[in-house]
């Protein structure tokens, strides 16, 4: 069988370092989509209006975007493992101090903090399935590595959420916290040393690598087709609890069921979608995906009262669409950068998908209006049209690293 076959299985070993990267994965998206469960219950204990509790999820994006493009010049020059060790580690202090937050601003400060560190961790990952796995395995794991995102939901956020309403919200900072120190001491232990692309280094220092990956041409465009993505996503994602509670009348009780519900649907279809995504067209994947979240993006954002059973459903047929974006996005970016320009290609795509979330949470916070703590939430519908505004332009980039990715595959040199 051909090592780059679409059916090659993984080694043994291969499918453990997809497991722990999948639950690193989880303990990160779970600390930053936890905010937007939150936000009902964070806006009204501390009297918070939208636009500061948009501050309050962009500060975690903006440092992490930040963090990543100020690192992404050293991404390259050091073991992969021993990076993902340093930065985990301060992710998991960061996430104490979010648990011991007692005023507005010391959360602030606190996601500032995780955000420097854990903005990082996603790029090192994917440095490291981009040297560990042919461009013909990604799509599967890919399809893995996304499902933190639905495991999130499925029981990071409604456990999230029933401890928050026993114990108060920091409660599920001090529970990720504790479960990130059992990952790191895994990843410590059992992750082998990645470091082959140690020897392919040519630039002399971390501001020279940085440039030569950012001059590249097709890498700028793979970074303008992250960033499309990034804002779209975020726009209407921080919100999402407030908007349940007091436009759809889920209450608090049904919210962590209707994300529980919502959960299970993008897991079971999330390796579903990395299956296909090694056996069919990505970007017709891709194009599919977002023309069917678009659809169920007018229709989501233009409810008014909506019982439980159909607020989950359209959740799910939404968020559905929204995931399955993901996976040929990522394995097609993936397959832009060399070995040696990994490291400091995943940094800077990393930085940027942040920055857009951040910038994009603090605008959605400047165009949505609430008039009173239990009052509807207000032009919901907006963010939903810019959302889809932005992703008919990703199209557009996506199609572009499209063209790149076979062009290199016809001359056979991913």
């Amino acid at each position: 069988m051909k090592p780059n076959s679409p059916a090659t299985p993984f080694s043994p070993y291969q499918k453990f370092v997809v497991f722990v990267l999948a639950i690193t994965q989880f303990s990160v998206i779970l600390d930053f989509m936890i905010m937007s469960p939150l936000g009902d219950m964070l806006m009204k204990s501390m009297d918070l209006t939208p636009a500061q509790f948009g501050l309050a999820v962009s500060a975690y994006a903006i440092s992490a975007g930040t963090s990543g493009l100020l690192t992404a010049g050293f991404a390259d020059k050091f073991d992969r493992k021993k990076l993902l060790v340093f930065f985990y580690s301060g992710f998991i202090i960061g996430t104490f101090l979010c648990g011991s937050a007692d005023s507005y601003w010391f959360l602030i400060a606190a996601r500032i903090f995780t955000g420097i560190f854990g903005g990082v961790i996603g790029s090192i990952s994917m440095a490291i399935i981009t040297d560990l796995f042919s461009i013909h395995q990604r799509g599967r794991v890919m399809g893995f590595i996304q499902m933190g995102f639905s495991a999130s939901q499925v029981m990071g956020i409604p456990i999230s959420l029933y401890i928050a309403n026993i114990w108060g919200w920091q409660s599920p900072f001090i529970m990720v916290a504790c479960f990130a120190t059992v990952i790191l001491l895994l990843i410590f232990i059992k992750l082998q040393p990645v470091n082959q692309h140690l020897a392919l280094q040519k630039d002399s220092s971390a501001f020279l690598h940085l440039w030569h990956t950012l001059k590249k041409r097709e890498h700028r465009i793979g970074f303008m087709a992250t960033a499309l993505l990034s804002l779209g996503g975020f726009m209407m994602m921080p919100f999402g609890s407030a908007f349940a509670i007091n436009n759809l009348g889920i209450t608090n009780e049904q919210l962590p069921i209707m994300f529980m519900l919502t959960g299970i649907g993008t897991l079971i279809i999330m390796p579903i979608v990395g299956k296909f995504s090694d056996r069919i067209d990505k970007f017709k994947l891709f194009t599919f995906a977002s023309v069917w979240m678009m659809i169920m993006v007018v229709i989501y954002t233009n409810r008014g009262i909506t019982p439980l059973w159909l607020a989950a459903t359209l959740s799910i047929l939404m968020m559905s669409g929204v995931m399955s974006r993901m996976v040929p996005s990522s394995a097609l970016v993936s397959a832009l950068p060399g070995k040696a320009d990994r490291g400091a290609f995943m940094s800077i795509n990393a930085s940027l998908q942040q920055i857009s979330g951040g910038f994009a949470a603090a605008v959605s916070g400047m165009i949505v209006v609430q008039n009173g703590k239990y009052s509807p939430i207000e032009h919901y519908d907006t963010l939903g049209y810019i959302m889809i505004a932005l992703t008919i332009l990703c199209i557009v980039m996506l199609y572009r690293v499209n063209v790149i990715v076979k062009n290199k595959l016809d001359e056979d040199i991913l």
